[in-house]
């Protein structure tokens, strides 16, 4: 069980170590943990390759003095490259069983609540992926197996090969889902709703575009290339959408954020999206999009703007 909202661990990092230079440094990035815990979030989502690992350090240190292990949730990742050589990355039996020890040993836990697949791994067969995952939840390292990010018909191959060989199943989908880009809607939330498959959405804010007026910059979005890669080719409906959200969210007399989250919440497929606070005040303002309820006219406005976009994020 986990709360409504969770926070994704991304943004935790010393800046040196990693791809980002808008990371929090420890001191700062513990301090938001602890809020978190003090707000009721109990579900956090990290990664081994985010800020080369430096991330987990952060979250399993901040767990360690903040609460106990078992009133929290962790989650983390393998796929990512951790190194230069041709096994430092991928979904290979090799890759997972040496980055999970890893992971462990970074987050200073014996178990992980949650491991996802960051991506898919065509170069690895299927089948040595998911047996080596089976394990690792029969050997008691990892409690729950989790997916990201690839087309519903792989996600639904690897959900028949489990259920075929009796291996532990995936029980998450976390998928780049939000109001500038809805592609999910087509093939893969049906297959999440029909398996019983919780919807984790990352960058439920489309990376802050949808949080404040358009046009508008912060130093993030000046050095995110995937942000860019990501909503490129379509800013004529994104802009229409954007001033969308900042009309439903002047007559609810919210803000920007607390719409565009809210609006993600009231999906029934969605279990908790990842919200990627910097501060305090955004974890203050983020919970408040749990008490936002739209009509039917505030949906509509909301919607109508959208139009068919490519598929990105894989």
């Amino acid at each position: 069980m986990v709360s409504a909202i969770g926070l994704g661990c991304l943004s935790f990092g010393d800046p040196g170590r990693g791809a980002h230079n808008w990371t929090l440094r420890e001191d700062e990035a513990t301090s938001l943990l602890r809020h978190a815990v003090e707000l009721g979030i109990n579900f956090f989502d990290t990664a081994n390759v985010y800020s080369a690992g430096h991330s987990e350090e952060i979250l399993g240190a901040a767990v360690a003095e903040y609460c106990r292990r078992d009133e929290v949730v962790i989650a983390t990742k393998v796929h990512g490259e951790m190194g230069p050589g041709p096994n430092e990355w991928g979904l290979s039996r090799k890759h997972i069983i040496w980055q999970v020890e890893q992971s462990l040993r970074r987050l200073g836990t014996d178990y992980i609540d949650l491991y996802q697949v960051h991506r898919w791994d065509g170069n690895t067969p299927l089948e040595e992926t998911l047996q080596t995952l089976d394990q690792l939840v029969r050997d008691g390292k990892v409690r729950y197996l989790g997916a990201s990010s690839m087309y519903a018909w792989q996600f639904a191959k690897a959900l028949f090969l489990q259920e075929q060989h009796g291996w532990a199943p995936f029980v998450t989908m976390q998928d780049h889902y939000n109001l500038l880009y809805r592609e999910e809607e087509r093939e893969m939330l049906p297959l999440c709703a029909d398996r019983g498959i919780g919807a984790l959405p990352y960058s439920p804010l489309a990376r802050g575009r949808l949080a404040r007026p358009w046009g508008a910059r912060t130093a993030r979005q000046d050095f995110d290339e995937q942000g860019y890669e990501l909503y490129r080719g379509n800013e004529e409906t994104d802009r229409r959408i954007v001033d969308a959200v900042g009309n439903v969210a002047e007559g609810l007399g919210a803000t920007r954020a607390q719409v565009a989250l809210a609006w993600v919440l009231a999906n029934p497929v969605v279990t908790a999206p990842l919200i990627g606070a910097t501060a305090a005040a955004h974890l203050d303002e983020n919970i408040k999009a749990l008490e936002i309820r739209f009509t039917e006219e505030e949906y509509a406005v909301l919607e109508e703007a959208y139009r068919p976009r490519p598929v990105v994020g894989f």
